[in-house]
């Protein structure tokens, strides 16, 4: 038995060994060629860089993506190559041999490794190169797409290679989309022209437009000038052409949406209010603003946490906006029942009192408020339609807050008493119903979800005192576009409009699509004044 254990350890170490090998090989490869590295001039550094990627270490790719990012150093002393890193203010110091933390060091101590333009270019290509043999899918597919702009015969040979052993169906595509490029570039027979542009007809990448546009046009009097292949070249390009304009109405079409989501946030407690009290109440848009200057209070407090910081905003923007309605309810609208003029000219005075108690606080200055890193970024659909993830999730997030507006209405004793009032405020009363009660709460929940708007509205804009201003007019317009106090026609309303709004402003510009938007919606209510979805039975009394 202890033979057999001694046996076991024996073979563990040399496993062990052996396996370190090859990673010790490369060390040993990779460290004279650093040194070397930072003894040549710009115009011989080319040469080291192509014996660095030979050699296949693993340390060699961030050795590349440092010195392309203008990062990378040596220590004068030793010649020791390092990464100089920015991160959250602070300076770090790396080791590329083996990726090891290192002291502080002094400026006067190290010197920067200097790249141009040729360097850059050749580090592009080479970085792709050594990403094809990434373990991740997506990064060998942007490699390969990088390197559709720079394909010599090696890079495609290397290609080839790769493809007969890629198991992922997307970097397939691509490899061939690149094989076909230079296929089409360098194939000396038309028929092989023909079948490069086969394979890339309807692709969507920039690199393939040009090359066909290049055929396409090509005059007679060039040597490579087939007709066939020109026709063929000119065919494909109409196809991709179709494409993109398609695309480009899909991404319209988001922007539309995403203009929408905003409205039917900013529309919605709006409707609420205005539906079941019957008030213009001028004061909704500092509403919004409450909501966004609580979303920046919240990121003041919890600077290490701005990732979770939204979730912390969205029910404190509720809170604060929400009991700032049921003040405005109990102090000021209470004692104008069936007065609408007088409602409208003190909601009005307390819009400018709001406004002008949040520059006092604030200043008059517009807040930049941080988007968390899982809402930055953007959804890469293809080369052409691309979704940025903020507006995607602020869409996602009007539907969610309606929905449950919409449960709460018809699924509690809130929601039962709130459309008894609506319906008939004397029967509900004498039905025992708290109307005054009902009128508070209703308020603080329009109040509250315009809270929850100025959220959203914070991740797509700066925050300051005029921020609801700018949103007041378009929510009346969405309300009562819809019909008054249907939720379900706000909902309409505010997708349509944004949708409206969005396909006009590149034909006539901002300014004129909204005054257009507005023509048809007084045109529209002289036709129909009750909106899109008027309400029924005695509501619409």
């Amino acid at each position: 038995m202890k033979r057999f254990l001694s046996l076991c350890a024996l073979l563990s170490v040399w496993l062990s060994f052996a396996l370190a090998q090859p990673a010790l090989a490369n060390s040993t490869q990779v460290q004279p060629l650093l040194a070397e590295l930072t003894e040549k001039s710009l115009t011989k550094a080319i040469p080291v860089l192509e014996q660095l990627e030979a050699t296949g270490s693993d340390r060699v790719l961030p050795v590349f993506q440092a010195m392309l990012g203008g990062d990378l150093y040596y220590i004068k002393a030793d010649r020791q190559v390092i990464a100089v890193k920015e991160q959250n203010g602070e300076t770090r110091f790396v080791r590329m041999l083996d990726g090891e933390p290192l002291p502080a060091l002094k400026k006067s101590a190290i010197k920067k490794i200097r790249v141009n333009n040729r360097l850059r270019s050749h580090l592009r290509g080479a970085i792709a190169r050594l990403q094809l043999s990434s373990k991740s899918a997506a990064v060998r597919e942007n490699a390969v797409r990088s390197l559709l702009s720079d394909l010599d015969a090696d890079t495609v040979a290397m290609i080839s290679e790769r493809r007969l052993t890629e198991a992922n169906n997307q970097v397939k595509e691509v490899m061939d989309l690149a094989l076909a490029i230079h296929k089409l570039s360098n194939a000396p027979e038309a028929v092989d022209k023909l079948n490069a542009i086969q394979t890339l007809d309807g692709s969507l990448e920039n690199d393939v437009r040009i090359l066909l546009n290049r055929y396409a046009t090509m005059s007679p009097e060039h040597s490579d000038y087939h007709k066939s292949v020109s026709a063929a070249a000119a065919k494909a390009l109409v196809s991709i052409e179709d494409k993109i304009e398609f695309y480009a109405f899909i991404d319209q079409l988001f922007f539309g949406l995403s203009l929408g989501s905003v409205l039917l946030l900013a529309a919605i407690g709006l409707a609420i209010t205005f539906g079941v009290m019957g008030v213009i109440n001028m004061a909704h848009g500092e509403m919004i603003m409450l909501g966004a200057y609580t979303t920046y209070v919240v990121q003041l407090m919890m600077p290490n946490h701005i990732e979770y910081s939204l979730w912390v905003a969205i029910p404190a923007a509720f809170v604060v906006s929400g009991l700032m309605g049921i003040a405005i309810e109990r102090g000021v609208i209470r004692h104008l029942h069936g007065r609408p003029l007088e409602t409208l000219l003190a909601t009005f005075g307390i819009s400018l009192i709001l406004q002008q108690l949040v520059r006092t606080i604030f200043s008059p200055l517009n807040r930049q408020v941080a988007s968390p890193e899982w809402m930055s970024g953007s959804l890469e659909i293809n080369p052409v339609l691309s979704l940025t993830l903020n507006r995607l999730y602020i869409l996602a997030f009007a539907l969610i807050v309606f929905f449950l507006l919409q449960m709460i209405l018809k699924k509690t004793n809130l929601g039962l008493n709130v459309r008894a009032v609506s319906q008939n405020r004397d029967m509900a009363r004498a039905m025992g119903v708290r109307s005054a009660r009902v009128d508070a709460l209703t308020f603080g929940l329009g109040s509250g979800i315009a809270g929850i708007a100025g959220v959203a509205l914070s991740q797509l804009t700066n925050v300051g005192p005029n921020l609801g201003q700018a949103y007041i007019i378009d929510s009346f317009m969405v309300v009562v576009f819809g019909g008054v106090g249907n939720l379900l026609g706000t909902l309409v309303a505010a997708f349509s409009l944004g949708i409206a709004n969005k396909f006009l402003e590149p034909v006539t510009g901002a300014v004129l699509a909204s005054i257009l938007v507005l023509v048809f919606i007084i045109l529209f209510i002289q036709k129909r004044p009750k909106g899109l979805f008027p309400q029924k039975g005695r509501a619409a009394e």
